[in-house]
């Protein structure tokens, strides 16, 4: 069966933001070439009966690109879309962390694993702030916790916060297919993470609420997550530029004082302690 390649030039400040947001649209995988003194290229494999523009359309929106990207389609095989899917992701390592795919192999000893293949929801653990929200938990995570992943995704933090000891995990997400993802990465990782549509959250506070969205939903749900966040609790948030930090912070600051605890690029890392 033939896939369906897309290909879409961004300004580099998009590139990693627009390539995750396609695969939360539907992409099977992405890629980014950098090729010198050129625009980035992501690249992203679709099934053969997907809608392009839609696809397209929709990443665009969710990372907040406006106009949504001129893109080529091109179709594509089998044999070559296995070559790039698995091509492009390597390994990532994070302090105890180690996050690779079904086909890498694990190193020897001493590391907590997590396995999770690309085509999922959004996170694959490439993108500055799945980085930046992983070494967070890496540091701050001691084992035994209670922690709330508000809009998970893939499952990938969760997951993480999970293998590294925390005592219950609760995963949320707006979007239906994204509890589909995380249930099936957390049985094929065997760990428990309840993942559910923000309705089905039972009530109760969390020992570590973290969020990696985007700017204005975080700021649209600071009630909500500083409420889930227990006294003496800490809060993180990623999915913001250094920027919009500000206006986050701001919306936090009736419940706690938000800090920049880490910074990639131009994304930062908000995080702080409910009084």
């Amino acid at each position: 069966m033939p896939w369906l390649a897309v290909s879409a030039e961004v300004e580099a400040r998009w590139a990693d933001a627009f390539s995750d947001a396609l695969l939360e649209a539907g992409a099977e995988s992405t890629t980014i070439e950098s090729p010198p003194g050129a625009a980035p290229r992501v690249g992203a494999l679709l099934a053969h009966d997907a809608e392009p523009g839609a696809v397209v359309a929709a990443a665009a929106a969710h990372c907040g690109l406006a106009p949504a990207p001129a893109f080529r389609v091109e179709p594509l095989a089998d044999d070559d879309w296995v070559k790039r899917s698995q091509a492009q992701f390597t390994p990532l390592e994070i302090g105890r962390l180690w996050i690779g795919a079904s086909w890498h192999a694990a190193p020897a000893g001493g590391r907590s694993v997590v396995r999770l293949d690309p085509g999922f929801a959004f996170g694959t653990g490439s993108h500055p702030t799945t980085r930046l929200m992983l070494g967070y938990l890496e540091r701050e995570l001691a084992g035994g916790e209670r922690v709330l992943d508000y809009g998970c995704g893939s499952g990938i933090l969760a997951i993480a916060a999970a293998r590294l000891g925390a005592g219950r995990v609760a995963a949320v997400d707006v979007d239906e297919q994204a509890i589909a993802a995380t249930r099936d990465n957390a049985s094929r990782n065997s760990l428990p993470v309840a993942a559910c549509l923000p309705d089905a959250l039972p009530g109760g506070v969390y020992d570590i609420v973290l969020s990696n969205i985007l700017a204005q939903p975080l700021i649209l749900l600071a009630p909500l997550l500083a409420a889930r966040t227990a006294p003496g609790g800490r809060l993180a948030l990623a999915g913001l530029l250094d920027a919009q930090a500000d206006e986050v912070r701001a919306a936090y600051r009736p419940a706690l004082e938000l800090a920049i605890a880490g910074r990639i690029d131009e994304w930062v890392l908000l995080a702080g302690r409910r009084r």
